[in-house]
């Protein structure tokens, strides 16, 4: 079957990896398990960090009121900001390896600020988390792409697919965090839970597409600061328990994460040694001037958008309003399962179908589900519809996830720590815009609009990007 969705771009034909001269099968075979390895402990590292870091951050608005709202906000503004210079001036100075495992630490400071959460423990090291954001994500990026492309020299293959099938395995795993942080969340904190009485049909009219924040806001503003939502030994054993699934992510890459030396890290990295200082500074700026890169960024601001959207107002308007807040949990964990099993699945059905396909499919599930937000009004006797919306999503965003971060590896060789700077920066903005909505009290209607928007201008700059590879690929 045709798969001209993964033709690469002339610069990234043939692989930019040259397989070690005169490997025998046997040195082959143990390259290629030491590579899946790697893949695996990579994996699993950022399963554990955010399985408490997802985890923590949905319940900041719940545990930590007004102070937990600021410090979400406050990660992903530093993450933009961190986004502009850090990622290639930190994996220069420490390497891949090193540049993962102190960003995992920076993660752990933040489960840390949990135990006594306030403005002067929880915003500086938000701050911190922010910082050390970019650079992870950048590092991870560049190890997969790199152990992809080696992978795909050792099978004498084309680098594409592999970028893609390498991304589908991460997220496959990575996504497992909303299942298994939810159960944990749900376990600890059920000590705490109330029974939450049924809605009555004047309660219900506020919900879904009349969900307005604003108004919940000003009902709760008196006792935001003070209300103490959860007991001491509970606080401090959900934190105890995500300080240590962080600390975990950080000994595992430590301990069994191979250098990427051991897989050309140098010989990728050997355009941009021989850049000064000033001009790793302005690496991810000069990005930008890229055209396809211009023409992406729509689209990875919709990444975090449409995850902003779903985490905070979908959850808010159409589950905890509609339904009380001990189905948010069960929501998720059905999101969380749908979008780990498609982010593995897609890996492979790229391969037959292309990515243009792929994307088609992933942007018609969105529109899907927000043309039915525009119309279903949530009701106990449709609780089912929340579940069906939330595995749809799911679908949807393990399809953004795994699809976009290929698509900068395969758009962008021997640039990947700039690339996938700008990529965390515009999806970083994308939070940011969702959280402000939030903040400022948007109400459902507005928000949805303004994601049908976001959704479709992306599209479009992404199908120009595919007409330009397919130009180049022609002459």
């Amino acid at each position: 079957m045709d798969n001209t969705g993964y033709e690469p771009d002339s610069a990234y034909s043939n692989n930019n990896i040259k397989a070690k001269p005169a490997m025998t099968e046997s040195e082959k075979k143990v390259e290629r398990r030491a590579i899946y390895k790697n893949l695996f402990v990579m994996s699993g590292a950022f399963l554990c960090l955010f399985t408490a870091f997802e985890s923590m951050s949905k319940l900041q608005s719940s545990i930590n009121k007004v102070t937990g709202v600021a410090s979400n906000t406050t990660i992903y503004a530093a993450l933009i900001v961190s986004c502009m210079f850090v990622p290639p001036i930190l994996i220069k100075k420490l390497k891949v390896k090193w540049t993962l495992i102190i960003s995992a630490f920076a993660y752990s400071l933040y489960m840390a600020a949990q135990f006594y959460p306030a403005y002067y423990t929880l915003i500086p090291t938000a701050i911190v988390l922010g910082i050390g954001a970019a650079p992870l994500w950048s590092a991870k990026c560049t190890y997969l792409t790199q152990i992809a492309n080696r992978m795909a020299a050792l099978n004498g293959e084309d680098s594409g697919p592999w970028v893609v099938k390498f991304f589908g395995i991460f997220f496959f795993f990575f996504q497992c965090n909303a299942i298994i942080g939810n159960v944990i969340s749900t376990s600890v904190l059920s000590s705490d839970s109330d029974v939450t009485a049924d809605k009555t049909d004047a309660e219900l009219s506020k919900c879904g597409i009349n969900f307005c924040i604003a108004e919940k806001t000003n009902e709760t503003a008196e006792t935001a600061e003070t209300a103490d939502v959860l007991s001491a030994t509970t606080r401090y054993s959900l934190a105890g328990v995500y300080l240590v699934f962080s600390l975990l992510a950080a000994l595992l890459l430590a301990f069994f994460l191979d250098p990427l030396t051991r897989f050309g890290e140098d010989e990728r990295g050997s355009d941009q040694e021989k850049l000064g200082g000033v001009q790793l500074l302005m690496a991810t700026a000069r990005q930008m001037k890229d055209k396809k890169q211009m023409l992406i960024i729509p689209l990875t601001i919709w990444s975090g958008v449409e995850q902003g959207f779903f985490g905070g107002d979908f959850v808010a308007g159409y589950v905890t309003c509609a339904f009380g807040a001990h189905y948010v949990g069960r929501v998720l964990i059905c999101f969380g399962v749908l979008d780990s099993l498609s982010s593995a699945g897609f890996g492979y059905l790229i391969k037959l179908v292309g990515r243009v396909p792929i994307f088609l499919l992933g942007a018609a599930i969105n529109y899907g589900v927000l043309i039915a937000l525009f119309n279903w009004a949530p009701h106990p006797d449709s609780i089912a519809v929340v579940f069906v919306l939330a595995a749809l999503w799911g679908i949807g965003d393990a399809i953004w996830q795994t699809q976009i971060n290929a698509l900068y590896g395969n758009l962008f060789p021997s640039k990947e720590e700039a690339a996938f700077s700008n990529y965390r920066l515009w999806e970083s903005l994308g939070f940011v815009i969702a959280f402000a909505a939030q903040t400022a009290g948007v109400c459902m209607y507005s928000k949805l609009i303004l994601v049908t928007v976001v959704l479709s201008v992306g599209m479009v700059g992404y199908l120009i990007v595919e007409l330009l590879v397919r130009h180049e690929n022609r002459v």
